[in-house]
């Protein structure tokens, strides 16, 4: 880090604009979700083809966590940061003129790759932010992008509806060249931590996974976490399309500010962390996890308990990843752009997988097909966890 900013100095406002630009970035890969329904109609899709849409975004985020997130340790922060905020702009550019579905899917892959500068932004806050604060600062950068990811879907839906799901893209790329310019004007200049060669700056990468055990768990935790939400939000937009709902791509997106509830408790979670209590935040988020499925359970027929059950699970995710973060972030503070890549890429094709799970449940078993994905990876990610706790308990000598 540069000496004209030392570990500590990390303003209220700063927070703030790094917590907007990681939502912003970060919904950029869930633009398509409440337009699925649309988009199928408009180039023949199935529901299957039309959700690859989705698989194609984070499969694009996955490879650019792990080629692009770990040059935030070997260049100069913020130069990376903008050129990424202005390629992102440009692949929106490219789906929004899309003359096809092949196109869109290239377009939409991309932007997911560049969009990866919010995973450079969250260590760039965790490094500038002191010890005693560290997991708060982190959890209002993650409620920017929790809120990024669902509100995404309320403007996607609101956009498409008054203009046209053209316009959504149109909108996006022109937020993310402004974000380029505030951005280059408000971060500091920050010194890159290490001097390695690129294949070697990869390849510790997968070092790190290796000889850390605590971001190896965590890696598996937030890859089961984020295929539930997946599973969740990328068959949600069939469900409420059909019947007996048959909302608009308006009202769709208008469930992102159902979702937006859990986001805002992230920094809550964050204080929690410093408290030393993760564990305690990750076992009951995966429990949070696994009953609110039984509310969605009836969400074809009832609206109130989708309501609740969305609510419950997007609480409990945010929990598990705050907690996740608190605890990789204090190991190696000089490769915390390439733990971040560790793990967001294990958490990223989780997500992928989610999807790809989602639109082929709900093809063949409707809205209980989704259900019954979200409940078994729920109850998968409880009992990995007390495997854990039993390992935990040995490796002290408690029987």
């Amino acid at each position: 880090m540069s000496a004209s900013h030392p570990e500590g100095s990390l303003s209220p406002a700063l927070v703030m604009l790094m917590a907007m630009a990681t939502g912003l970035a970060v919904a950029c890969n869930y633009y398509a979700q409440p337009l699925l329904h649309t988009l199928a109609e408009q180039f023949g899709l199935s529901i299957e083809a039309a959700g690859s849409l989705v698989t194609a975004a984070q499969l694009g985020y996955a490879a650019g966590l792990l080629l692009l997130v770990p040059l935030g340790d070997l260049f100069e922060k913020r130069r990376l940061i903008v050129t990424l905020c202005l390629l992102t702009a440009a692949s929106l550019l490219m789906t929004a003129l899309a003359p096809g579905f092949a196109v869109m899917l290239l377009g939409t892959a991309l932007t997911g790759f560049f969009a990866v500068l919010a995973q450079v932004l969250i260590p760039m806050a965790a490094t500038m932010a002191s010890p005693a604060e560290r997991g708060r600062v982190v959890g209002r950068v993650m409620s920017g992008l929790l809120l990024g990811i669902l509100l995404a879907r309320t403007v996607a839906g609101a956009v498409s509806s008054l203009l046209s799901w053209h316009a959504v893209y149109y909108l996006a790329a022109a937020l993310m060249v402004l974000m380029a310019i505030a951005l280059y004007r408000a971060l500091p200049k920050m010194l890159p931590n290490s001097r390695m060669a690129y294949p070697k700056l990869i390849a510790s990468v997968f070092s790190l996974l290796v000889d850390e055990q605590s971001l190896r768990e965590r890696a598996v935790l937030g890859s089961l976490a984020f295929a539930i939400f997946s599973v969740l939000w990328t068959s949600m937009a069939f469900l409420l399309a059909g019947a007996p709902y048959h909302y608009s791509d308006a009202t769709i997106g208008l469930f992102g500010l159902i979702g937006a509830v859990g986001a805002l408790a992230a920094s809550a979670v964050g204080r929690l962390a410093d408290k030393g209590r993760a564990d305690l935040s990750t076992a009951l988020g995966f429990g949070l996890m696994l009953l609110s499925w039984a509310p969605m359970a009836l969400g074809t027929t009832s609206l109130t308990a989708l309501i609740v059950g969305i609510i419950v699970l997007d609480l409990a995710i945010q929990g598990v990843h705050i907690s996740n973060q608190s605890i990789i972030y204090r190991t190696r503070p000089e490769a915390r752009s390439r733990i971040t890549s560790a793990y967001m890429t294990c958490n990223f094709i989780g997500a992928a997988a989610g999807s790809l799970l989602s639109a082929w449940a709900y093809a063949r078993m409707g809205w209980n097909g989704v259900v019954l994905a979200g409940t078994v990876l729920s109850f998968a990610g409880c009992v990995y966890l007390l495997v854990l706790h039993r390992r935990s308990r040995r490796a002290l000598g408690i029987a």
